[in-house]
């Protein structure tokens, strides 16, 4: 089976939030799943069966809209041969765009694991489920940070980290106080220690367990020596979660904080996860920024123009980037006009205005997915092309400081 490329994964996410946008006035919109073992005669008798059925929808605008959306699917199905290897879901209807108007819309969509169940839907809004399932990280890493004052668990999935539980201790200072013997002051708080760890376990293992297993790979634990060691030592854990444990790891603090921090020590332990990857590609892009190097690139035009002169070595792009490039030659004067805007996905495409020369209104414009087009650009000069997520800091950062585009050139070019 293809690996599905970094971008068919953003196309795959950007078509989800356009298609989640979509709304019918009723009961209108159909979804179709069709699994790779369906026989294509099947699903055709499945959806003439839909047909009569509609015919006995009271509103006859409803009816002549489903019965529309199932002949547009029936149309579809005669030129499949076959359903390719990870199935095929198609998505048709009659969709509002205001202003009392719809209009009929369809999407095809090759997704990029096997659609396991056969299902036809059909409601006021796409049935997006199964394939809002794929997007997720399948990975989840268990995180615990403690000493002898202080615990927080967390979760690792893909490149998110949430925070679960914090707990506090009662674990009395080193100091006894007086009236107490030594190793009467000792032995309490061995045991309050001893408490508080078991405490621990039982938080830990309840938010850990409750992950599905086939998705859990494992756990790492953070904080000052000998802490972690006596927690690894006692087995406080449930025993299924104790031959999870993949490391213990020196840090600093125990709080949320702590979890971010246990998962840059934990680097190598995770240099095969995305988020290890995407941290060292933007940390890539920091050293070439701070050192000066002429090396950097950032801002969409600076980056283009790169591209252009293929001096760009990795192109960086944000997976929320979502913008269009709308152009247009005037056709009073012959002047070239373009302008870059941002969109989230059921925007209305606004007026490019009038020519920056004669400021004759524009007509004929030209829009181009800016995502799309950067990306050409680096496939043609064999560029690398990384899309970075913003559930972690230096992604967040991509985003809102840089617009989403950014790159590593090849040498200066001094723009």
């Amino acid at each position: 089976m293809a690996e599905t490329s970094a971008h068919d994964k953003y196309e795959f996410k950007k078509t989800l939030e356009i298609l989640r946008d979509k709304h019918g006035r009723s009961t209108e919109l159909v979804s179709l799943y069709i699994p790779p073992d369906k026989q294509i005669s099947d699903v055709a008798a499945d959806l003439r069966e839909e047909h009569s059925q509609a015919a006995n929808i009271k509103s006859k605008l409803t009816k002549t809209n489903v019965q529309g959306a199932i002949d547009s699917l029936l149309s579809r199905l005669r030129y499949l041969d076959k359903v390719p290897e990870n199935g095929i879901v198609y998505f048709t209807g009659a969709v509002d765009i205001g202003a009392n108007k719809t209009s009929m819309e369809s999407y095809v969509i090759h997704p990029p694991e096997p659609i396991v169940t056969y299902k036809y839907h059909c409601n006021s809004e796409f049935y997006l489920e199964p394939l809002e399932e794929m997007l997720k990280e399948k990975g989840t890493f268990g995180l615990l940070v403690l000493d002898r004052r202080e615990a927080t668990v967390g979760l690792l999935t893909g490149k998110k980290i949430d925070s679960y539980r914090r707990l506090t201790s009662t674990v009395p200072g080193k100091q006894r106080k007086g009236g107490q013997s030594a190793q009467r002051f000792q032995s309490l708080r061995l045991i309050a220690i001893h408490e508080f760890y078991k405490r621990i376990g039982d938080a830990a293992s309840e938010v850990f367990l409750a992950v599905e297993p086939k998705h859990f790979k494992g756990i790492l634990i953070g904080g000052p020596s000998p802490t972690k060691e006596e927690f690894q030592d006692g087995e406080f854990f449930h025993h299924e979660l104790m031959k999870k444990v993949l490391g213990l790891f020196d840090i600093a603090y125990t709080d949320e904080s702590g979890l971010y921090e246990l998962v840059n020590a934990a680097g190598e332990k995770l240099a095969d996860l995305e988020l290890m990857e995407q941290k060292n590609i933007m940390k890539g892009f920091f050293k070439e920024l701070i050192a000066e190097s002429g090396r950097a690139s950032y801002g969409e035009k600076s980056v283009r123009s790169n591209l252009e002169i293929n001096a760009v070595e990795t192109l960086i792009l944000s997976e929320d980037l979502r913008a269009e490039i709308m152009s247009s030659v005037c056709q009073s004067c012959g002047e070239y006009n373009n302008k870059t805007r941002m969109w989230r996905p059921g925007e209305h495409v606004p007026d490019m205005g009038t020519c920056k020369k004669c400021g004759a209104v524009l007509e004929n414009i030209e829009i181009k997915d800016v995502v799309d087009e950067l990306s050409e650009l680096a496939d043609k000069s064999n560029a690398k092309v990384y899309f970075i997520s913003t559930d972690f800091e230096e992604g967040n950062q991509l985003m809102s400081a840089f617009g989403g585009v950014v790159a590593v050139l090849r040498y200066n070019t001094g723009q």
